[in-house]
């Protein structure tokens, strides 16, 4: 496994500057926004599937600094219920298909998208019960719908550039859990359903009581569903969440009363929960990038970016295994 870095964090600054940071600190592989809620400070992919020179400057840049790229970001809402909006995240996301597949990366992380609860709303809508009837209705729309034919689409297209979509499952959109990111992939036709993957962020599980071991290990008997990892914790707070639950709507700043927060990895759970997690993976037969992610609140950039490396440097399962000669 390598240690990587999603570079979003650092929009402001040239790429050449961010890879040289990373370089400096050990990192091994770098994860690029392409647009959407990532942004494309570091990588437009619209300008580089025109211009030739520019993308073979990027890929220069990066392998020259002995890095890889994991993966490319167009994390967005393509089911968005306003068209104007659904067509510019659509937009994003086909554009950075094309690109990773002329440029070689696998990956292209996104969420699934969230429709509205019914034909004619504006608003997307996050079903989270049955009852009342509606919202069994406002499931189906959802599904049969908007989200299956959609995605049986571009898992064809992402297919013929050679690229897997990699849903991060995440809350407010259709694909949250592993329950719903197998259903998704069993819904599209069987011959794209391997197009269907996951960027597993166990931040987003972590809140939800979810344990990610036991996700990873529910997800790979679907196949080679993990794609792309996250390293992102997640801190739940029991004085809050004990008396009002984990359903959180305040706001991220807000961390003295809120149930949740995410942190950098370590300072939500420990090496514990972390070493099981890696160890997970690799029994699965992951081994490809923890991606690193900074959405720390109590903590700067640089500071809590430096602490995760050093946290996940020293427990990365990087080299294969051994002959077992006790076996």
């Amino acid at each position: 496994m390598k240690v990587g870095a999603f570079a979003v964090a650092w929009s402001n600054k040239p790429l050449e500057e961010v890879l040289d940071y990373f370089v400096e600190l050990g990192i091994e592989a770098v994860e690029i926004g392409t647009g959407n809620y990532p942004g494309n400070a570091h990588c437009n992919p619209f300008k580089l599937l025109e211009d030739d020179k520019a993308r073979k400057a990027l890929l220069d840049a990066v392998a020259s600094r002995g890095l890889v790229i994991s993966a490319l970001s167009c994390h967005g809402n393509p089911l968005h219920p306003k068209t104007a909006t659904a067509r510019k995240n659509h937009e994003v996301w086909r554009a950075t298909a094309q690109l990773a597949g002329k440029m070689g990366i696998e990956c292209v992380a996104s969420f699934s998208g969230l429709p509205a609860g019914a034909k004619g709303d504006k608003t997307p809508n996050w079903v989270t019960a049955p009852w009342p009837e509606d919202h069994l209705a406002a499931l189906q729309y959802q599904w049969d719908e908007v989200a299956i034919p959609y995605w049986s689409e571009e898992a064809q297209f992402a297919a013929q550039h050679g690229v897997s979509v990699c849903f991060e499952m995440h809350p407010n959109f259709l694909v949250y859990n592993p329950e719903t990111l197998i259903r998704l992939r069993s819904s599209v036709p069987e011959k794209y359903a391997d197009r269907i993957c996951a960027n597993f962020d166990p931040s987003h599980l972590f809140w939800q009581g979810i344990d990610p071991s036991k996700a990873v290990r529910k997800l790979a008997e679907y196949g080679e569903v993990i794609k792309h990892c996250h390293a992102k914790d997640c801190r739940v707070y029991p004085w809050v969440s004990d008396v009002f639950g984990v359903l959180d709507t305040k706001h991220y700043g807000d961390e003295p009363h809120r149930a949740w927060i995410f942190r950098t990895v370590g300072y939500g759970h420990g090496e514990d929960v972390w070493r099981d997690f890696i160890s997970t993976l690799r029994m699965v037969g992951y081994d490809g990038v923890l991606s690193i992610e900074h959405e720390d609140s109590l903590m700067t950039v640089d500071e809590g970016f430096r602490k995760a490396v050093a946290f996940l440097q020293h427990m990365i399962i990087s080299e294969p295994p051994g002959e077992m000669t006790w076996a």
